[in-house]
Parts: C-alpha cells; structure tokens; sequence
C-alpha cells in the first residue's frame, strides 16, 4: 500500500463520517462541496472534512483510492459513499439519513 492511502486510510478509519472536499465546511470552494456539506448539516451528523486543496497528494490520491474520478467524496463508518450527486439522491430519497442511522453514526453537537 502506497503512503498515500496508508494516509487517506488513516483519516476515513479516523471518524464515523469523513468528507474529502474543496475547502473548509465554513468556506467551501465549490458548489459540489456546499452542497455536501449542506446535506451533511441537514443530517444532523458529527462529520469530519478534509480540504484537499491544501494537500495535492491526498487530492490526487483519493481518487485512485475510491476509483472515484471527482471530489467531494463521502465515506461513512470507512465505505465510501460517493460524490454530492448521490449524496443528493440518496438524500432527497431518505436513504442518507437512514445509513447514518443504520451505522449509528454519531450525531452533531448542538
């Protein structure tokens, strides 16, 4: 295993919820990661993020790790979820919320 994704490895085995994006949850550098973040915080859930625009390895070692060509990517209890346009459907459908609770993902602090 490349060091790499020993790393990205690391960091989804880290929180229950982890979102690789452009930018910060408070500023985000694209629509796709505002959006995600978005869904996230309607979900209620305690989330990490990780602002690949300040680590271009891990921007670019991501993407091979999930065989996903885009970011945001969403991982959950350590399985990659997808992109913002699943995470759309699957929420718009009820389903994200319901693997958060299937997973006992813990929730947001208030």
């Amino acid at each position: 295993m490349s060091d790499v994704n020993s790393r990205i490895t690391g960091i989804v085995g880290e929180a229950d919820v982890v979102l690789f994006m452009k930018g910060t949850p408070l500023f985000p550098q694209c629509g796709f990661s505002s959006r995600a973040i978005a869904i996230l915080d309607h979900c209620g859930v305690a989330y990490e993020s990780v602002d690949v625009l300040q680590d271009m390895e891990i921007r670019q070692g991501i993407k091979g790790f999930s065989d996903w060509p885009t970011i945001p990517q969403l991982y959950v209890k350590g399985d990659f979820v997808g992109g913002s346009d699943i995470m759309m459907e699957m929420f718009e459908a009820g389903e994200l919320q319901q693997l958060m609770d299937e997973k006992q993902v813990a929730k947001a602090e208030s």
